[in-house]
């Protein structure tokens, strides 16, 4: 079966987000009051597995070894069917 993963990957909380704080300040500019702003990415992977279980520890498995890195990032995983 085939199933979407949305992969989100952050700066773990107390690493310095220089793009988030350059939008933070461009909002301030144009007149809004964030309390602040963080940069994310985002990915959608395409997997074929047996069960949506195995799918995810596949790419939990991806994250931890090429998407995130596990000293200055945090993930997410939400799966689904295709």
């Amino acid at each position: 079966m085939e199933y979407y993963a949305e992969v989100t990957v952050q700066l773990k909380d107390g690493m310095l987000d220089p793009e988030g704080s350059t939008i933070k300040r461009a909002l301030e500019h144009l007149g809004y009051s964030p309390k602040d702003v963080k940069s994310a990415k985002k990915f959608i992977i395409t997997i074929e597995s047996e069960s949506i279980d195995k799918a995810k520890d596949t790419v939990d498995e991806m994250c931890r070894r090429l998407i995130a890195n596990p000293v200055i990032h945090d993930y997410s995983i939400i799966m689904r069917e295709a």
